[in-house]
């Protein structure tokens, strides 16, 4: 085989790999989304502020649980270092900071369009996830299929959200905001298993001070 036929269909296989990674990557989602209706998972989230002033980046770890019923309930326990919980009741989105005994309680179809909340429980099929985000498939990385997810909203917070699933599983989160802010959240134990729905209602404890926005 002469050298230019080689090179040929050596960048053709290297696009027909790409093309079946963007294909499955997107499948993986579009499985994801509509076969897994609730589950749990413990999870790790690392937030890393960009440098500023000559100063160095700094990062913060933290770590909880999440759950999620589709469509649109979740929760999230941080439970180190400190305590903090945020609902979605389907109507609400509630914030709990457990220090300053404070509750922020938002309506939730203003607060989740062209979030990360959207891509784990809010959407049910990748098309209604396509009215909010450009969806594009990235290499496998850390045994992972990784989809990109970038708002098509101008006014979005966010530059990016990456999704990344190991086995049809939710594995892990990285989101960019536009202030230059990234969120790394792994996700482990996953169970697809649906919490009692119970546990996706908020009622601000006595003498909390409540703010509604």
């Amino acid at each position: 085989m002469q050298f230019k036929q080689l090179k040929q269909l050596t960048s053709f296989l290297i696009a027909a790999s790409a093309l079946s990674t963007s294909a499955d990557s997107l499948n993986g989602l579009e499985n994801f989304i509509r076969n897994t209706k609730a589950a749990h998972a413990d999870f790790t989230q690392v937030v890393t502020y960009p440098a500023r002033d000559g100063q160095s980046a700094r990062a913060k770890t933290s770590s909880g649980h999440f759950a999620f019923i589709r469509p649109g309930r979740f929760r999230f326990d941080y439970l180190k270092p400190f305590a903090q919980t945020i609902v979605a009741d389907g109507q609400t989105l509630w914030l709990y900071d457990v220090d300053l005994n404070q509750v922020t309680a938002r309506k939730q179809a203003q607060a989740l369009a062209s979030t990360p909340a959207a891509l784990i429980a809010s959407a049910t099929d990748l098309t209604a996830l396509q009215a909010d985000f450009t969806l594009s498939a990235q290499a496998d990385q850390e045994g992972m299929e990784w989809v990109l997810a970038t708002p098509k909203a101008k006014d979005s917070p966010l530059q990016s959200v990456r999704v990344g699933l190991r086995a049809g599983e939710l594995a892990a989160l990285e989101i960019l905001d536009t202030f230059g802010q990234k969120s790394s959240l792994r996700f482990s134990g996953f169970t697809p298993q649906a919490p009692d729905p119970s546990h996706f209602q908020f009622k601000p404890p006595a003498g909390a001070d409540v703010v509604r926005q």
